[in-house]
């Protein structure tokens, strides 16, 4: 991704304390010195007839609140009710997550490693935190990395390595991750192809040996196929599964700090040498096309860029099974996009793999983002047929970094660090995140609640069936005032008071 535009950034509001369960978060309001902010410790198994809560305000004055409901039997007249069919099922769930870049590993390991284990433990783990079940990870360089590299910098495959942002610091973080959480999901992209096998263009294939712009040589393409699967292989090696792959980060995108151009034409004739590669060394990694912004970058010619992939190549090729379907960024355009890939391919998968916050949108005001956030980036994508959703960074530090040039200079974290490396500033990302991460997880379906229900007027929800037959809804109220809700689940109810301005996820048995 890329954001170069030139804001003035908010002063950092950080409490230093001395460990992970008082911890500061900056909502953008003027808070007294000696008041924390602190994200609950999380305990998210509901118990009989009772209804676990999640409450977070965008004021900033409750942060993943634990609560808990009473059910009752039987059905409720309440005009807004919220009807769940748990039989009536849409899209299973893969789950949510952060990128695990190489800046967000810099920091993570600069921290006393004790405070760390502490921070993981609360994103990731299941039965101790929230249960953050998916990473997005990079195959060589992006935005975030110590410097541009790829995997494979000198010509031939016999070159290829792990760099040292893989072996000093990605690696070591996931392993840490996946010691807390095995189910972990990692889905990875490469920002470029190595530089010895660019081109121009692919009519006179004219070298082009720059980190920026470019094709990938349609020489190259059985070569480049084989970087994948030795990328994959050496994260076996070191017990990490790769889940799912895209060809490429933002394909459309020239002018990133790593990039190469790749339209659907390109992407069609390359995903079909990649999904050969990977069933010939019968890997079981998926393969998600496009990877990039629902406006196609404005690009007439490249609009339903999965779409055009799926009608060229058809299933009649060796490893089409491997193609399960697109994902998408929201950079440009609208995620309706979603709905109308998914009108053209409904037996396609659709996940959402990236969004910033920054200077630009004011990502570090809670009051500003929450709702923004959890209304387009979650709700949004997840009532519109997407099983997975990851943002970007899970963590930077208060100067945005470390960074590389070209890349983007004004992003935050999910969470932000201080220089001190201890005082945590968490971000609108972190709490989008946990929220479905608390109460739905992964395998769960998502339920189609539309035929009855009468929600208030500025809800939006979503509604899911864990595979222990938990149910779980999370409510997203932008209305300034409190709003009642009852829900009915067939054969029980319960009424939730949504805060205003605030976001409440529900579990219950």
């Amino acid at each position: 991704m890329k954001k170069n535009q030139l804001f003035i950034m908010p002063l950092f509001l950080g409490i230093s304390l001395s460990s992970l369960s008082a911890c500061s978060v900056d909502s953008g309001l003027d808070i007294q010195p000696g008041i924390t902010l602190t994200p609950e410790q999380p305990n998210p198994v509901p118990k009989d007839g009772q209804v676990t809560t999640f409450t977070t305000a965008a004021n900033g004055f409750t942060l993943l609140k634990q609560g808990s409901l009473q059910l009752q039997q039987g059905g409720s007249m309440a005009p807004t009710t919220i009807y769940i069919d748990p039989a009536k099922a849409d899209q299973s769930i893969d789950g949510f997550g952060f990128a695990i870049t190489y800046s967000t590993c810099y920091n993570l390991l600069h921290m006393d490693a004790r405070e760390r284990a502490d921070f993981l433990k609360r994103t990731y783990s299941e039965t101790e935190g929230y249960g953050v079940s998916y990473a997005r990870i990079s195959i060589g360089c992006n935005d975030f990395s110590s410097t541009e590299y790829t995997l494979c910098d000198e010509p031939g495959l016999e070159n290829f390595r792990l760099y040292q942002d893989e072996k000093d610091y990605v690696i070591p973080i996931l392993k840490e991750i996946l010691a807390i959480n095995p189910r972990l999901k990692i889905v990875a992209a490469p920002w470029t192809c190595p530089r010895w096998m660019k081109v121009a263009d692919i009519r006179t294939k004219a070298p082009h040996n720059a980190w920026t712009d470019g094709h990938l040589n349609p020489d190259y393409y059985a070569d480049y196929a084989a970087y994948f699967v030795k990328f994959v292989q050496a994260m076996q090696a070191e017990g990490i599964n790769i889940y799912a792959v895209s060809p490429q980060n933002e394909p459309l995108n020239k002018g990133n700090c790593a990039s190469t151009y790749m339209p659907w034409q390109e992407q069609a004739a390359f995903v079909k040498e990649l999904a050969k590669a990977f069933k010939q060394q019968k890997l079981t990694t998926k393969i998600y096309l496009y990877d990039h912004n629902y406006d196609y970058q404005q690009t007439a010619d490249q609009e339903d860029y999965p779409v055009k992939i799926y009608n060229a190549l058809g299933n009649d090729f060796e490893g089409a099974e491997y193609v399960v379907g697109a994902a998408y960024h929201d950079y440009g355009g609208s995620n309706s996009e979603l709905t109308d890939i998914y009108s053209k391919a409904p037996d396609k998968e659709l996940i959402f793999s990236e969004s910033s916050i920054g200077t630009w949108n004011d990502g570090r005001n809670l009051s500003t983002r929450l709702l923004k956030d959890m209304n387009s980036v979650t709700l949004g994508t997840l009532n519109q047929h997407c099983k997975a959703v990851l943002v970007w960074n899970l963590m930077l530090d208060e100067k945005m970094g470390p960074n590389l040039d070209g890349g983007c200079q004004t992003c935050y974290g999910a969470v932000d660090i201080a220089s001190d490396y201890r005082t945590l500033n968490y971000n609108s990302h972190y709490y989008i995140i946990t929220h479905l991460s608390s109460v739905v997880k992964p395998d769960a379906v998502h339920l189609d609640t539309s035929a009855r229900s009468s929600a208030p007027k500025d809800m939006v929800y979503s509604a899911f069936r864990n595979a222990d037959g938990s149910l779980a809804i999370v409510f997203s109220n932008s209305s300034s005032n409190n709003q009642l809700v009852t829900v009915f689940d067939g054969s029980r109810h319960f009424q939730a008071e949504i805060p205003g301005e605030s976001v409440m996820s529900c579990i219950w048995k």
